[in-house]
């Protein structure tokens, strides 16, 4: 049976120009980064811009022979991979306490996880800093990994509890009644089905502590410089080379676009659950 067309009320040509309006808008960023990265320096500072010219890859080859980027590329891989690791190992047994079990000051607990995503990331980059100087962590890959690992905790933890508080409780006491314990059914019975919400979760806190610029910026270092910190050295104190600048930012935003269009669907669907419990 063909299926009907819907038809063409002016509610739904009013939504569809809303939402093709709001995505250009989102794009346009996007467009102007590739744009500009395929310029000559003298098109990137023209004024007013020019929309039409030469395009040129001369901007990618300089930047991907520089051999301080792939540096950066792999720092940032290593922090970004053990941030998310770690943050994972440490946040869904939590999260899973939270939404399982019922003790004395249980939703305040929640809240005040919840609450430090409220705290401005320079308020707690102080006390970062302090500590870390006085461990000897300052730029160093351990100390970006538990700085980043405490930034996305409180996302992990309030996220995952969502999806934990969704599974019905049937399957953990149908493997306490075949005798396994709690550990034993949130390995095996649990976790396997918040598979899913585990992978939506992995995949924001990847993009979080890939794009994070400022405990990076402060408590790393030259052996230790990300991509969003070592990009900022095209910034100099005479002139902005705008298309290296811009060819970097694209390549660094490659492992965005691509985990977003793999795994969008479960990307939106942890967002939904995470939102709404």
């Amino acid at each position: 049976m063909a299926k009907k067309k819907k038809a063409l009320t002016l509610g739904v040509v009013l939504r569809r120009v809303i939402l093709w309006g709001f995505a250009a808008w989102c794009l346009f960023p996007i467009y102007w980064l590739i744009n500009m990265s395929l310029k000559q320096p003298v098109d990137a500072v023209a004024r007013p811009p020019t929309f039409i010219f030469m395009p040129t890859l001369q901007n990618y080859i300089e930047v991907l022979q520089d051999p301080r980027v792939l540096g950066y590329m792999m720092n940032s891989l290593i922090i970004a991979l053990s941030a998310t690791f770690f943050g994972l190992l440490i946040g869904a047994p939590a999260a899973y306490v939270l939404a399982r079990h019922r003790f004395r000051g249980d939703s305040k607990i929640a809240f005040w996880i919840l609450a430090t995503r409220f705290t401005p990331p320079i308020a707690m980059l102080i006390p970062f800093f302090v500590i870390f100087y006085n461990l000897g962590l300052l730029g160093t890959h351990a100390g970006l990994i538990i700085a980043h690992i405490g930034i996305n905790l409180a996302m992990i933890v309030w996220i995952l509890r969502g999806f934990f508080q969704d599974l019905p409780r049937d399957l953990e006491e149908a493997a306490f009644i075949d005798g396994a314990g709690r550990f034993t059914s949130f390995r095996k019975v649990i976790l396997p089905l918040a598979l899913p919400g585990i992978a939506a979760v992995g995949i924001l806190t990847f993009l979080s502590s890939w794009n994070e610029f400022l405990f990076s910026m402060v408590l790393g270092g030259n052996d230790v410089m990300t991509v969003p910190v070592g990009i900022y050295a095209y910034i100099g104190f005479e002139q902005i080379e705008w298309g290296k600048l811009s060819a970097a930012a694209t390549l660094m935003l490659a492992p965005v676009l691509i985990f977003i269009l793999l795994f969008q669907r479960q990307l939106v669907r942890g967002l939904t659950l995470g939102a709404v419990k």
